[in-house]
Protein backbone atom coordinates (compact mmCIF):
# COMPACT_ATOMS: atom_id res chain seq x y z
CA UNK A 1 0.00 0.00 0.00
CA UNK A 2 1.51 3.53 -0.67
CA UNK A 3 1.11 5.82 1.77
CA UNK A 4 0.79 9.81 0.60
CA UNK A 5 2.36 12.57 2.28
CA UNK A 6 -0.28 14.29 5.17
CA UNK A 7 0.03 17.42 3.45
CA UNK A 8 -1.24 15.45 0.23
CA UNK A 9 -4.13 13.77 2.10
CA UNK A 10 -4.97 17.41 3.54
CA UNK A 11 -5.68 18.99 -0.07
CA UNK A 12 -7.86 15.59 -1.17
CA UNK A 13 -10.02 15.63 1.74
CA UNK A 14 -10.76 19.55 1.76
CA UNK A 15 -11.58 18.69 -2.12
CA UNK A 16 -13.51 16.09 -1.82
CA UNK A 17 -15.51 18.00 1.02
CA UNK A 18 -15.64 21.15 -1.13
CA UNK A 19 -17.32 18.38 -4.37
CA UNK A 20 -19.71 17.29 -1.81
CA UNK A 21 -20.76 20.37 -0.42
CA UNK A 22 -21.26 21.21 -4.22
CA UNK A 23 -23.37 18.36 -4.96
CA UNK A 24 -25.15 19.14 -1.66
CA UNK A 25 -25.71 22.24 -2.95
CA UNK A 26 -27.01 21.18 -6.34
CA UNK A 27 -29.11 18.61 -5.14
CA UNK A 28 -30.25 20.05 -1.80
CA UNK A 29 -33.56 20.70 -3.73
CA UNK A 30 -34.67 17.55 -4.92
CA UNK A 31 -37.92 17.53 -5.94
CA UNK A 32 -40.94 16.42 -3.82
CA UNK A 33 -42.27 13.01 -3.49
CA UNK A 34 -45.85 13.51 -4.91
CA UNK A 35 -46.96 10.27 -5.46
CA UNK A 36 -49.46 10.77 -2.63
CA UNK A 37 -51.93 12.21 -5.03
CA UNK A 38 -52.18 9.03 -6.54
CA UNK A 39 -53.97 7.55 -3.76
CA UNK A 40 -55.95 10.65 -1.58
CA UNK A 41 -59.48 9.63 -3.11
CA UNK A 42 -59.55 13.30 -5.12
CA UNK A 43 -59.19 14.56 -8.51
CA UNK A 44 -56.59 16.16 -9.38
CA UNK A 45 -55.69 18.51 -12.63
CA UNK A 46 -52.35 19.93 -13.17
CA UNK A 47 -51.31 22.17 -15.72
CA UNK A 48 -47.67 21.32 -16.91
CA UNK A 49 -47.85 22.87 -19.97
CA UNK A 50 -50.07 26.42 -21.01
CA UNK A 51 -48.22 27.90 -23.79
CA UNK A 52 -48.68 27.56 -27.77
CA UNK A 53 -46.16 27.07 -30.38
CA UNK A 54 -44.82 30.48 -30.32
CA UNK A 55 -41.64 30.38 -28.02
CA UNK A 56 -42.02 31.31 -24.10
CA UNK A 57 -39.67 30.99 -21.26
CA UNK A 58 -42.35 30.68 -18.63
CA UNK A 59 -44.56 27.98 -20.86
CA UNK A 60 -43.94 25.00 -21.99
CA UNK A 61 -46.15 23.15 -24.59
CA UNK A 62 -49.40 21.77 -24.20
CA UNK A 63 -50.28 19.94 -21.37
CA UNK A 64 -52.51 18.89 -18.63
CA UNK A 65 -52.15 15.57 -15.90
CA UNK A 66 -55.22 14.52 -14.23
CA UNK A 67 -54.57 11.61 -11.40
CA UNK A 68 -56.94 9.92 -9.50
CA UNK A 69 -57.38 6.10 -8.22
CA UNK A 70 -53.85 5.41 -8.70
CA UNK A 71 -53.82 6.30 -12.06
CA UNK A 72 -52.26 9.00 -14.29
CA UNK A 73 -53.19 10.71 -17.66
CA UNK A 74 -51.75 13.28 -19.80
CA UNK A 75 -54.18 15.15 -22.05
CA UNK A 76 -51.31 16.14 -24.70
CA UNK A 77 -47.59 16.35 -24.31
CA UNK A 78 -45.80 19.59 -26.39
CA UNK A 79 -42.08 20.37 -25.52
CA UNK A 80 -40.85 21.14 -22.09
CA UNK A 81 -43.93 19.40 -20.38
CA UNK A 82 -41.55 16.62 -19.38
CA UNK A 83 -39.21 18.40 -17.65
CA UNK A 84 -41.57 19.89 -15.87
CA UNK A 85 -43.45 16.77 -14.71
CA UNK A 86 -39.95 15.29 -13.59
CA UNK A 87 -39.45 18.70 -11.68
CA UNK A 88 -42.61 19.36 -10.03
CA UNK A 89 -42.25 15.51 -8.45
CA UNK A 90 -45.67 14.13 -10.00
CA UNK A 91 -45.13 10.50 -10.62
CA UNK A 92 -44.43 9.53 -13.83
CA UNK A 93 -43.68 5.79 -13.32
CA UNK A 94 -47.24 5.41 -12.56
CA UNK A 95 -48.29 6.92 -15.99
CA UNK A 96 -51.35 4.72 -16.78
CA UNK A 97 -51.80 6.37 -20.42
CA UNK A 98 -51.28 9.48 -23.02
CA UNK A 99 -54.63 10.97 -24.40
CA UNK A 100 -53.36 13.43 -28.01
CA UNK A 101 -56.33 15.26 -28.92
CA UNK A 102 -54.88 16.01 -32.23
CA UNK A 103 -51.33 15.62 -33.92
CA UNK A 104 -49.55 19.40 -34.50
CA UNK A 105 -46.61 18.93 -33.39
CA UNK A 106 -46.63 21.37 -30.35
CA UNK A 107 -49.14 18.76 -28.88
CA UNK A 108 -47.40 15.26 -29.59
CA UNK A 109 -43.84 16.58 -29.43
CA UNK A 110 -42.53 14.71 -26.28
CA UNK A 111 -44.21 11.84 -26.74
CA UNK A 112 -41.07 10.30 -26.91
CA UNK A 113 -39.69 11.79 -23.88
CA UNK A 114 -42.69 10.97 -22.08
CA UNK A 115 -42.49 7.35 -23.14
CA UNK A 116 -38.81 7.50 -21.73
CA UNK A 117 -39.55 8.81 -18.24
CA UNK A 118 -42.10 7.04 -17.60
CA UNK A 119 -40.17 3.71 -18.61
CA UNK A 120 -36.78 4.63 -16.82
CA UNK A 121 -39.00 5.95 -13.33
CA UNK A 122 -40.45 2.46 -13.30
CA UNK A 123 -43.13 1.58 -15.72
CA UNK A 124 -42.72 -2.01 -17.29
CA UNK A 125 -45.69 -2.61 -19.43
CA UNK A 126 -46.01 -0.81 -22.90
CA UNK A 127 -47.53 2.90 -22.35
CA UNK A 128 -50.95 3.00 -23.67
CA UNK A 129 -51.55 6.04 -26.35
CA UNK A 130 -55.25 7.25 -27.31
CA UNK A 131 -56.37 9.78 -29.90
CA UNK A 132 -58.05 10.04 -33.17
CA UNK A 133 -57.49 8.33 -36.14
CA UNK A 134 -53.59 8.29 -37.55
CA UNK A 135 -52.49 7.45 -33.56
CA UNK A 136 -51.14 4.51 -34.44
CA UNK A 137 -48.44 6.37 -37.40
CA UNK A 138 -47.73 8.56 -34.79
CA UNK A 139 -46.70 6.56 -31.73
CA UNK A 140 -44.85 4.10 -34.40
CA UNK A 141 -42.04 6.89 -35.62
CA UNK A 142 -41.92 7.69 -32.24
CA UNK A 143 -41.10 4.08 -31.14
CA UNK A 144 -38.49 4.14 -34.41
CA UNK A 145 -37.31 6.83 -33.36
CA UNK A 146 -36.34 5.79 -29.97
CA UNK A 147 -35.30 1.79 -30.85
CA UNK A 148 -32.10 2.45 -30.60
CA UNK A 149 -32.01 4.68 -27.17
CA UNK A 150 -33.94 1.85 -25.90
CA UNK A 151 -31.75 -1.21 -26.59
CA UNK A 152 -28.75 1.02 -25.58
CA UNK A 153 -30.15 1.52 -21.88
CA UNK A 154 -30.95 -2.14 -21.43
CA UNK A 155 -28.30 -3.35 -22.67
CA UNK A 156 -26.34 -1.22 -19.79
CA UNK A 157 -29.07 -1.21 -17.04
CA UNK A 158 -30.30 -4.70 -17.83
CA UNK A 159 -33.69 -6.20 -18.90
CA UNK A 160 -34.69 -6.59 -14.71
CA UNK A 161 -34.07 -3.14 -14.33
CA UNK A 162 -35.10 -1.84 -17.13
CA UNK A 163 -37.98 -4.27 -18.68
CA UNK A 164 -37.79 -3.91 -22.52
CA UNK A 165 -41.37 -3.58 -22.74
CA UNK A 166 -41.05 -0.65 -20.62
CA UNK A 167 -40.34 1.65 -23.68
CA UNK A 168 -42.55 0.70 -25.83
CA UNK A 169 -46.06 2.15 -26.52
CA UNK A 170 -49.14 1.16 -28.30
CA UNK A 171 -51.30 3.81 -30.02
CA UNK A 172 -54.67 2.86 -30.31
CA UNK A 173 -57.64 5.38 -31.93
CA UNK A 174 -60.61 6.26 -30.57
CA UNK A 175 -63.34 6.25 -33.92
CA UNK A 176 -66.27 8.76 -33.61
CA UNK A 177 -68.54 10.07 -36.03
CA UNK A 178 -70.82 13.05 -36.34
CA UNK A 179 -73.59 11.03 -35.63
CA UNK A 180 -71.98 9.69 -32.43
CA UNK A 181 -69.52 12.58 -31.72
CA UNK A 182 -68.86 11.44 -28.24
CA UNK A 183 -67.94 8.09 -26.57
CA UNK A 184 -66.64 6.43 -23.20
CA UNK A 185 -63.87 4.21 -24.09
CA UNK A 186 -62.19 4.06 -21.25
CA UNK A 187 -64.44 3.13 -17.43
CA UNK A 188 -62.15 1.37 -14.63
CA UNK A 189 -62.38 1.42 -11.18
CA UNK A 190 -64.49 4.19 -11.06
CA UNK A 191 -62.08 6.63 -13.51
CA UNK A 192 -64.20 7.43 -16.82
CA UNK A 193 -62.80 8.68 -19.65
CA UNK A 194 -65.18 10.58 -22.75
CA UNK A 195 -63.49 11.44 -25.94
CA UNK A 196 -65.05 13.88 -28.17
CA UNK A 197 -65.22 15.62 -31.36
CA UNK A 198 -64.08 19.52 -31.36
CA UNK A 199 -63.40 21.47 -34.89
CA UNK A 200 -60.05 22.14 -35.92
CA UNK A 201 -60.49 22.43 -39.06
CA UNK A 202 -58.69 21.39 -41.80
CA UNK A 203 -57.39 19.26 -39.25
CA UNK A 204 -59.98 16.13 -38.70
CA UNK A 205 -60.78 14.51 -37.01
CA UNK A 206 -59.59 16.57 -33.39
CA UNK A 207 -61.05 15.62 -29.86
CA UNK A 208 -61.34 17.12 -26.56
CA UNK A 209 -61.63 14.67 -23.44
CA UNK A 210 -63.65 14.66 -20.38
CA UNK A 211 -62.40 12.56 -17.45
CA UNK A 212 -64.92 11.90 -14.24
CA UNK A 213 -63.75 10.47 -10.91
CA UNK A 214 -65.43 10.55 -7.53
CA UNK A 215 -67.96 12.38 -8.43
CA UNK A 216 -65.93 14.77 -9.93
CA UNK A 217 -65.20 16.12 -13.44
CA UNK A 218 -62.49 18.14 -15.78
CA UNK A 219 -63.14 18.68 -19.40
CA UNK A 220 -59.57 19.67 -21.83
CA UNK A 221 -60.90 21.37 -25.27
CA UNK A 222 -57.86 20.60 -27.26
CA UNK A 223 -57.61 23.09 -30.33
CA UNK A 224 -60.80 24.30 -31.45
CA UNK A 225 -63.62 27.00 -32.06
CA UNK A 226 -66.77 27.37 -30.20
CA UNK A 227 -67.65 23.95 -30.51
CA UNK A 228 -71.39 23.36 -29.65
CA UNK A 229 -70.22 19.37 -29.05
CA UNK A 230 -67.66 20.84 -26.75
CA UNK A 231 -70.34 22.76 -24.80
CA UNK A 232 -72.19 19.81 -24.33
CA UNK A 233 -69.88 17.48 -22.69
CA UNK A 234 -68.99 20.25 -20.69
CA UNK A 235 -72.20 20.93 -18.74
CA UNK A 236 -72.02 21.31 -15.07
CA UNK A 237 -67.92 19.82 -15.26
CA UNK A 238 -66.13 21.15 -12.03
CA UNK A 239 -63.03 22.04 -14.20
CA UNK A 240 -63.01 23.30 -18.34
CA UNK A 241 -59.19 23.69 -19.55
CA UNK A 242 -59.99 25.63 -22.69
CA UNK A 243 -57.56 26.89 -25.27
CA UNK A 244 -57.81 30.57 -25.85
CA UNK A 245 -56.22 32.60 -28.73
CA UNK A 246 -56.25 36.95 -28.60
CA UNK A 247 -57.37 37.74 -32.24
CA UNK A 248 -56.37 41.42 -31.00
CA UNK A 249 -52.89 40.72 -30.49
CA UNK A 250 -52.19 38.25 -33.06
CA UNK A 251 -53.85 39.88 -36.17
CA UNK A 252 -52.12 43.23 -34.75
CA UNK A 253 -48.71 41.03 -35.18
CA UNK A 254 -49.42 39.77 -38.42
CA UNK A 255 -50.21 43.64 -39.51
CA UNK A 256 -46.93 44.79 -38.22
CA UNK A 257 -44.89 41.39 -40.13
CA UNK A 258 -46.05 42.39 -43.44
CA UNK A 259 -45.73 46.57 -43.29
CA UNK A 260 -42.25 44.80 -42.19
CA UNK A 261 -41.93 43.10 -45.51
CA UNK A 262 -42.49 39.47 -43.77
CA UNK A 263 -45.47 38.25 -45.79
CA UNK A 264 -45.32 34.74 -45.40
CA UNK A 265 -44.68 34.75 -41.73
CA UNK A 266 -48.09 37.45 -41.63
CA UNK A 267 -50.07 34.67 -43.63
CA UNK A 268 -49.67 31.92 -41.20
CA UNK A 269 -50.12 33.84 -38.37
CA UNK A 270 -53.05 35.01 -39.69
CA UNK A 271 -54.03 31.51 -40.49
CA UNK A 272 -54.40 30.65 -37.15
CA UNK A 273 -57.98 33.07 -36.73
CA UNK A 274 -60.00 30.80 -37.82
CA UNK A 275 -59.57 27.28 -36.44
CA UNK A 276 -58.79 28.86 -32.41
CA UNK A 277 -61.18 30.31 -29.85
CA UNK A 278 -60.97 33.96 -29.13
CA UNK A 279 -61.43 34.86 -24.86
CA UNK A 280 -64.98 36.12 -24.94
CA UNK A 281 -66.42 32.86 -27.02
CA UNK A 282 -64.50 30.94 -24.17
CA UNK A 283 -65.63 33.26 -21.42
CA UNK A 284 -69.76 32.81 -23.10
CA UNK A 285 -68.90 28.81 -23.77
CA UNK A 286 -68.11 28.44 -20.05
CA UNK A 287 -71.04 30.86 -18.71
CA UNK A 288 -73.56 28.85 -20.74
CA UNK A 289 -72.51 25.09 -19.78
CA UNK A 290 -72.49 26.08 -16.43
CA UNK A 291 -68.57 25.43 -16.15
CA UNK A 292 -67.50 25.70 -12.37
CA UNK A 293 -64.17 26.62 -12.78
CA UNK A 294 -62.67 27.55 -16.25
CA UNK A 295 -59.12 27.30 -16.74
CA UNK A 296 -57.65 29.44 -19.90
CA UNK A 297 -54.36 27.16 -21.01
CA UNK A 298 -52.83 26.76 -24.67
CA UNK A 299 -52.41 31.07 -24.43
CA UNK A 300 -51.87 32.44 -27.98
CA UNK A 301 -49.70 34.41 -27.64
CA UNK A 302 -47.84 32.85 -25.06
CA UNK A 303 -48.15 35.88 -22.77
CA UNK A 304 -46.20 36.40 -19.07
CA UNK A 305 -48.31 35.95 -16.31
CA UNK A 306 -49.19 39.92 -15.68
CA UNK A 307 -49.87 40.44 -19.06
CA UNK A 308 -51.62 37.28 -19.80
CA UNK A 309 -54.85 38.45 -17.17
CA UNK A 310 -55.43 41.76 -19.18
CA UNK A 311 -55.57 40.15 -22.38
CA UNK A 312 -57.14 36.90 -22.09
CA UNK A 313 -59.99 37.58 -18.87
CA UNK A 314 -60.99 40.18 -21.77
CA UNK A 315 -65.25 39.31 -22.77
CA UNK A 316 -65.49 37.47 -19.51
CA UNK A 317 -69.01 39.32 -18.30
CA UNK A 318 -69.21 41.16 -15.04
CA UNK A 319 -71.99 39.08 -14.16
CA UNK A 320 -70.63 35.71 -15.20
CA UNK A 321 -72.00 32.90 -13.24
CA UNK A 322 -68.78 30.80 -13.14
CA UNK A 323 -65.09 31.42 -11.52
CA UNK A 324 -62.08 31.84 -14.40
CA UNK A 325 -58.36 32.03 -14.30
CA UNK A 326 -56.11 32.16 -16.55
CA UNK A 327 -53.75 28.84 -16.42
CA UNK A 328 -50.00 28.90 -16.03
CA UNK A 329 -47.61 26.18 -15.75
CA UNK A 330 -47.42 23.96 -11.90
CA UNK A 331 -51.04 25.04 -11.64
CA UNK A 332 -52.41 22.61 -9.61
CA UNK A 333 -56.31 22.24 -8.75
CA UNK A 334 -57.12 19.59 -6.14
CA UNK A 335 -61.11 18.43 -6.21
CA UNK A 336 -61.93 16.11 -3.58
CA UNK A 337 -64.25 13.07 -3.99
CA UNK A 338 -67.88 13.99 -3.86
CA UNK A 339 -67.68 17.25 -2.72
CA UNK A 340 -67.88 20.98 -4.09
CA UNK A 341 -64.34 22.19 -2.65
CA UNK A 342 -61.48 22.54 -4.43
CA UNK A 343 -58.03 23.97 -3.95
CA UNK A 344 -55.72 25.77 -6.50
CA UNK A 345 -52.07 25.96 -5.64
CA UNK A 346 -48.46 26.57 -7.98
CA UNK A 347 -45.83 23.79 -7.83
Amino acid sequence: MRHRPAAIVSVLTVTFLLLSSAAAAQFGNLPPNRSSLLDDGALHVVICGSGSPLPSIERAGPCTAVIAGGRMFLIDVGPGSTENLRLWGLPVGSLTGVLLTHFHSDHIGELGEVIFASWTGGRAVPLDVYGPAGVEQVVAGFQTAYELDVSYRVAHHGADLLPPDGGKANGHAIELAEDAPSRVFYDEDGLRITAFLVEHEPIAPAVGYRLDYGGRSVVVSGDTIRSANLEAVSQGVDVLVHEVLSGALIGGAAQALESAGNARTAKMLRDTLDYHTFPADVHALAADAKVKLLVLSHLVPPLPAAQAEGVFMRGRAADAPNDAVVGADGMHIALPANSDERTIESF
